[in-house]
């Protein structure tokens, strides 16, 4: 993982949840400022702030029950930030239509995605659900699945081929499986969690086409988007080439995305806040969903307003863009620096080997043992 603290000798520093700050990366000052003033309104009596600062406090208190942010909002987010997060995906798809209904807030995307696996595991005594999901996979996703009581199928990623999803290797998964468990969903990670790589849309058509025959909900992880940094790599969204390959697709394949606070150029996973966008869900499904959240009450609100940054930053000509700009460019750069470092010692070790990343904060080697070392660990049942 990308990081600009190293640790003292004899020191280890875990950096496997991904948070940057516990590494010594800064936070975003637009946002921490904003937020204070969310928080300690008597802040915006004096002139301390930047207009664009004191500007977004004010209409986000005005978009609090009672003006504060210590109150609670609705149990999927606040209508202001799910209207702006629907506008953000909007503007990244290109014009691809988003509707605030389709967009609930929860208390981190990991949560959300537990909404979903909870939805999926069905009653219990019946067949359990399966959810294929790829191998390498995010650290905590066999976790969630086994805590919904899912059953987890593999799919294995081609490392050879850049950590590539094989079509093939989907079909026989899905088929080895279905005399275990029922099916229902498929788990992608794009960009990459945690082997960094960064899907082409033709790879994205293929998983969307899989899941269209094969009645698939789709489940898609997107909350690296913001750090490519991969030469000739760009983030494209599921949702959007879903709605580039036609209405066959656009109007069928049931999809949910996921997105968060968790996001490397945003570096404010501790505020707990993410969201999921869901397409072509039947009605009364999502109102399970909006039940299934009123769990938690409501995400923290500080959250909820980081996400509403994290879509709708300064813009070109506001007082905390150049300083904005200056703070996401060194993350960027950081994020990218360390993992061609990263990336070139772990190639010089001795049986090791790692492909490159395109994005993300995370590499993932692989270790070759001599051939006795492989004996002793297989016999003694390492």
């Amino acid at each position: 993982m990308a990081s600009v603290t190293l640790p003292r000798r004899g020191e280890i520093l875990d950096l496997s949840s991904g948070d940057s700050q516990n590494a010594g990366m800064k936070p975003v000052t637009f946002v921490r400022q904003v937020l204070a003033a969310c928080l300690h309104p008597e802040l915006l009596n004096y002139n301390l702030l930047p207009a664009d600062v004191a500007d977004r406090s004010r209409e986000f208190l005005e978009a609090c029950d009672g003006g504060s942010a210590g109150s609670y909002t609705p149990s999927s987010g606040l209508t202001h930030v799910r209207r702006t997060i629907a506008e953000f995906i909007t503007r990244r798809d290109g014009g691809v239509p988003s509707r605030a209904a389709d967009v609930f807030i929860a208390c981190g995307r990991h949560r959300a995605m537990m909404v979903m696996f909870k939805l999926l595991s069905g009653v219990e005594g019946q067949t359990r659900t399966g959810v294929l999901a790829p191998c390498p996979s995010p650290h905590i996703l066999p976790k969630l699945l086994d805590y919904a009581g899912v059953t987890l199928v593999s799919y294995q990623l081609r490392e050879d081929q850049g950590w590539a999803v094989d079509p093939e290797e989907l079909h026989q998964s899905l088929k080895a499986a279905r005399g275990r468990c029922n099916p229902r969903a498929i788990f992608i990670s794009n960009p990459g969690n945690p082997t960094g790589h960064v899907q082409e849309k033709r790879s994205i058509q293929e998983v969307i086409q899989f899941a269209a025959a094969n009645r698939l909900l789709l489940l898609v992880d997107e909350v690296l988007q913001d750090s490519v940094f991969g030469p000739g790599r760009e983030f494209v969204s599921y949702k959007r080439v879903l709605f580039e390959m036609g209405e066959e697709y656009f109007s069928t394949v049931e999809m949910v995305s996921f997105h968060g606070l968790a996001a490397p150029c945003l570096l404010e996973c501790g505020l707990m806040a993410g969201y999921m966008e869901v397409v072509n869900m039947d009605p009364q499904v999502m109102m399970f969903v909006d039940t299934m959240l009123t769990a938690d009450i409501n995400a923290p609100v500080s959250g909820q307003l980081a996400l509403d940054m994290m879509v709708n930053p300064p813009q070109p000509g506001e007082p905390s863009w150049p300083k904005y700009t200056e703070e996401i460019l060194h993350i960027r750069t950081t994020i990218s620096d360390n993992a061609k470092r990263a990336l070139m010692l772990l190639n010089g070790l001795p049986g090791v080997s790692c492909q490159p990343a395109s994005a993300g904060i995370f590499l993932y080697p692989c270790l070759r043992l001599p051939p006795e070392t492989a004996v002793k660990v297989t016999v003694g049942g390492v």
